[in-house]
């Protein structure tokens, strides 16, 4: 299964792509990974696992062992839309440890590589640099 990556850097961006590895199954969050257990060209990065999500949309929760589902108890934080003081609900969440069941996960650059990472994803910036040439033509 494929897992998809979401990449963000300090300037708030994102880059994204899935990729078919098993190299980051067993990882925790909060882990620091290289980039070349990843992607070959990432080589150089180093990254820390942030977060993600299973196949059903669970969140993964820092403070749970192991990689199963937990019916967990919450006082604030995501997932909690009732805006009542002392309110504690019940959710469904997935221990801190990667496993196949997980689809998504979420990185954060720590040490860039001699590239940099808008050189190894081109085809996500052009998008966003064809949209900032439309507003500077509109405007003028």
């Amino acid at each position: 299964m494929a897992f998809k990556f979401n990449i963000a850097d300090k300037e708030g961006r994102s880059w994204k792509f899935e990729l078919e590895s098993e190299a980051i199954v067993g990882k925790n969050l909060g882990d620091k990974i290289d980039g070349k257990e990843i992607k070959p060209e990432l080589e150089g990065f180093e990254f820390e696992i942030t977060g993600g999500s299973d196949i059903a949309g669970f969140p993964l929760l820092k403070t749970i062992e192991g990689s199963g589902l937990k019916r967990v108890l919450l006082i604030k934080g995501w997932g909690m839309r009732d805006s009542r003081e002392g309110i504690r609900l019940r959710k469904s969440v997935r221990g801190k440890q990667i496993s196949l069941n997980v689809s998504q996960i979420n990185l954060r650059i720590i040490k860039e590589g001699k590239r940099k990472i808008t050189e190894v994803f081109p085809e996500q910036n052009k998008a966003k640099e064809a949209a900032q040439t439309k507003k500077v033509e509109a405007s003028a």
